[in-house]
């Protein structure tokens, strides 16, 4: 996954910042002997909600968690807070650095971002081969086994990718299969949403840009990912995959509760309407 660009960045001069940001307490204690305010000033820019850490190196680490380990690492040597950012990939479908990690079955990258504070959670123990853990959580949580993780990834399928990786020990490989047979005999742990077939030439009567508003990048596009899957993405930002749920109907990866509907005239789509659920955002063919 690639780094997403903010396209809500507003910043501030860290000189304005600096007003705002000294309280009456300050002012007193820096009047007192040994407290000094001091001549330092900053000429760079701020990210625009700081104190929080910038979108940008936010949406890096969760991206580079699915597969660089270096430059995992070399992100948590600078801000080790990171091992908990999370990011929204569209839609509300928001995963974690640990989760990106977790249902691609990257043990050492999840151990490393465990190592530096990073709240592991049902799938990454299933992709662990932590049989334990596993069985107490569905024991205090019921039903927890049906709900998917990222991208709409289910609980069996953190484990059955783990699987498919050749570095497993021994050990390793009997302990994922252990929590794979489990989830198996549980029947629910597999929930994959619905889905129709769609055929290339229907494809094509919503592939296109779709504007919604004045600014260049106020477009939401939909064509086909690498996999030849329908996908839906603000200009310039990643895209989710679409499944169809019905004729002109479709909800995003990983959203289930958002609905993307189009209008359809001679075959082509004139236009889209995204409910969240109620219609929020209504984009006009271009």
């Amino acid at each position: 996954m690639k780094n997403i660009p903010s396209t809500r960045r507003h910043f501030v001069r860290s000189s304005v910042f600096g007003m705002l940001a000294v309280s009456t307490s300050s002012m007193t204690y820096a009047s007192k002997p040994g407290y000094s305010i001091g001549n330092f000033t900053n000429n760079g820019e701020l990210f625009y909600r700081y104190p929080a850490i910038d979108d940008d190196r936010v949406s890096e680490m969760v991206g580079a968690s699915h597969s660089k380990i270096d430059r995992v690492k070399e992100l948590l040597r600078d801000r080790p807070e990171l091992a908990k950012a999370s990011w929204d990939w569209g839609f509300g479908d928001w995963e974690s650095a640990l989760g990106a990690a977790s249902h691609v079955g990257r043990r050492d990258i999840a151990e490393l971002l465990m190592s530096y504070g990073a709240r592991p959670d049902i799938f990454t123990f299933a992709m662990l081969g932590a049989l334990d853990a596993v069985e107490g959580m569905v024991a205090a949580a019921p039903g927890i086994q049906s709900k998917p993780g990222p991208h709409g990834i289910t609980l069996l399928r953190h484990a059955q990718i783990r699987l498919m990786h050749k570095d497993l020990s021994t050990d390793d490989r009997k302990n994922v299969e252990k929590v794979v047979k489990y989830l198996e005999s549980l029947g629910d742990a597999n929930v994959t949403p619905k889905n129709l077939d769609i055929s290339k030439e229907e494809q094509a009567i919503y592939i296109g840009d779709y504007r919604y508003g004045e600014k260049e990048d106020e477009v939401l596009v939909v064509d086909l990912n690498r996999r030849g899957y329908l996908q839906i993405a603000r200009k310039g930002t990643f895209g989710r995959a679409m499944l169809r749920i019905d004729e002109h109907r479709f909800t995003p990866a990983g959203s289930a509760t958002v609905e993307i509907s189009f209008e359809v005239k001679d075959g082509k789509a004139t236009s889209m309407t995204v409910h969240e659920p109620v219609p929020l955002v209504k984009a006009i063919r271009v």
